[in-house]
């Protein structure tokens, strides 16, 4: 364990508010390390929200790199129902421009409202999800705008599994998961984990089977550690056993789609990426009701860092706002606020709606 590291991750175990447990992990050139606070140890098992929307653009990209789908196929292709409106592709809920609404209709129902506070998707299953489809009405035409949609990337995995012919859970363990040796990682809510808490007050584990691509996994701070490992050089010797389509993925999910106007940060599949210092940083974060967490990587610098937490987001999210400028530091680059990723896409939030000048043509 490096104590260099140690030196810049050490403040960060204090950062969450009302936090039990936390458990960081960073890369820095060769010397990594996994620092925990409280009843955590590297192999604890965090909800981790959204970050889980990640790892369903590497599943998509892996696809791809199999030539089982195409980016520019329609999502109607694979369902037994069609989003009435403009065609909408996978990339365009990969890089959340479909124009879907955040949430899918029929969801906040009697029974979410009255979970809203402990398991609001608890109640939704697949079956309401392809329901929901034709009731859905487009918020803008798809490829025109970005609007950040749990529904979407829901609607994504729902839909390679079914491109596939088997079940998203279990796809993602197949290609994604067991390659990469995350054998802390799945979709399971009743593997041990640590407790979640909810302004203090503990939340029993977060249930999504409906829309699990879009925040149903679990990890640890040393998968998620392997898991930037492999983003940021995946063609490492303790990687070369790799099928070569998930090497390829690997690289795919970090080549930017579209560029958002205005800002000169840029949109990939699923992760976010900011200009920092003429060298690209990616990031993403994630939130249930119990637990917050945070990944983000520089590929230039061989940088990465990951951060969990048994608390839900607050509002300014400061953990997932500490946790960005601790690997601004590590790259000695200038801290910065995450812009419109506060840790809160899961319940509902997420970033506003933004125009693309030039529309679909827009997208690389």
């Amino acid at each position: 364990m490096s104590t260099a590291l140690d030196r810049f991750l050490t403040p960060l175990l204090g950062a969450a508010d009302g936090a039990q447990a936390v458990a960081v992990a960073a890369v820095r050139g060769e010397e990594c390390a996994v620092l925990c606070r409280g009843p955590a140890e590297p192999g604890t098992r965090f909800e981790v929200g959204s970050l889980t929307k990640t790892f369903t653009a590497l599943l998509l990209a892996e696809l791809v790199a199999r030539g089982e789908v195409r980016y520019d196929d329609p999502v109607d292709r694979y369902l037994p129902s069609a989003v009435p409106g403009p065609p909408i592709t996978l990339l365009h809920l990969a890089t959340h421009t479909a124009g879907l609404p955040r949430l899918p209709p029929g969801l906040i129902g009697r029974e979410a409202r009255a979970a809203w506070f402990s398991n609001p998707y608890a109640a939704f299953t697949s079956a309401d999800l392809l329901a929901a489809l034709p009731r859905t009405r487009l918020h803008h035409r798809p490829g025109t705008r970005v609007r950040y949609s749990n529904y979407g990337v829901g609607l994504l995995g729902h839909t390679l599994a079914r491109a596939a012919g088997g079940d998203y859970a279990e796809l993602l363990t197949e290609r994604v998961l067991a390659p990469l040796g995350l054998t802390d990682t799945d979709c399971d809510p009743y593997r041990p984990q640590a407790l979640g808490h909810w302004h203090g007050r503990p939340r029993p584990p977060w249930l999504i089977p409906g829309l699990p691509a879009a925040g149903a996994l679990r990890s640890s701070a040393r998968d998620l550690l392997r898991f930037l490992l492999a983003l940021l050089a995946p063609g490492r010797a303790d990687l070369t056993g790799l099928p070569p389509s998930l090497r390829a993925a690997l690289a795919d999910v970090q080549r930017p789609r579209l560029a958002l106007p205005r800002t000169g940060n840029r949109v990939c599949l699923v992760w976010n990426l900011r200009p920092r210092g003429g060298r690209p940083l990616l990031h993403h974060s994630g939130g249930t009701r119990g637990f917050s967490a945070f990944a983000g990587f520089l590929p230039g610098s061989g940088c990465a860092l990951a951060a969990l937490a048994d608390t839900a987001p607050t509002p300014l999210a400061p953990f997932i706002q500490a946790a960005y400028g601790t690997l601004c530091a590590l790259d000695g680059s200038a801290a910065g606020h995450v812009p419109g990723d506060r840790g809160r896409e899961l319940p509902g939030g997420g970033r506003q709606s933004r125009p693309l000048p030039g529309g679909p043509a827009h997208v690389q």
